[in-house]
């Protein structure tokens, strides 16, 4: 397939190009910063876009099969409006351009309450605390998939959890929303991205992609983001 990512040069984006290129997919890697693209192979086109440009947006999606979006936005960015414009800027483009499949990217935050089967302490302590670091981004998220299932594409959102840099694609899990599960591993969203995109599963639904092996202690990742987010305050 002729594959667009935009988001290409995040984490999870170089992961889900570097893994449809070694499927043998043609990929166009849309990014700000093309100079510091790492990746090069005889199928894969770095182009520099502005997902927030809508013009940019437009030239960058004709002539493919199908749009991937990895785009996020960390705790506490000043952009908390990036989920819906992009998205808003993409379906435009695809529908103007006949293209059928999406494929992006949200957060479990986005419900804005912990999945009912988790812990006590994990509803009433860890989650709250999460939800009201994220709030601009996880509010901006579900103005986004209001956005993707308004339109008339064949989209899929997908929803990960936190997420960790693993070392190998797992057997992770994908089901309709508030999973029990609090990670997801990068590598695993990448593959699920490509998965959905390529093989058409899912089709207008939300889903989640939950990583249950190997996965890091919650505790040391909540407070990591809660000393990182003190720091800026």
């Amino acid at each position: 397939m002729k594959l667009v990512i935009f988001g290409a040069n995040g984490p999870t984006g170089r992961l889900t190009t570097a893994q449809a290129l070694a499927e043998g997919h043609t990929v166009t890697a849309i990014t700000r910063h093309p100079e510091t693209f790492p990746l090069s192979d005889e199928s894969l086109s770095v182009t520099k876009a502005d997902a927030l440009d809508p013009e940019a947006v437009h030239r960058a999606v004709a002539g493919h099969d199908a749009v991937i979006s990895t785009l996020g936005v960390p705790y506490g960015s000043e952009a908390p409006t990036t989920f819906s414009v992009s998205a808003t800027n993409i379906v435009k483009a695809m529908t103007a351009h006949r293209i059928r499949r999406l494929v992006c990217v949200s957060s479990t935050g986005v419900p804005m309450k912990p999945p009912p089967d988790e812990t006590l302490i994990y509803r009433k302590l860890v989650v709250p605390m999460l939800l009201k670091m994220g709030r601009p981004l996880y509010e901006d998220g579900g103005r986004m998939e209001e956005i993707v299932a308004g339109s008339t594409l064949d989209w899929t959102v997908i929803r990960p959890s936190g997420l960790f840099d693993g070392d190998h694609v797992t057997s992770y899990t994908v089901g309709a929303p508030q999973m029990v599960g609090r990670f997801t591993s990068r590598r695993d969203l990448a593959d699920a991205l490509l998965r959905e995109a390529v093989e058409g599963r899912n089709l207008r639904s939300v889903v989640e992609v939950i990583t249950t092996e190997d996965t890091p202690s919650v505790y040391r990742v909540f407070l990591k983001e809660a000393l990182r987010i003190g720091s800026k305050s």
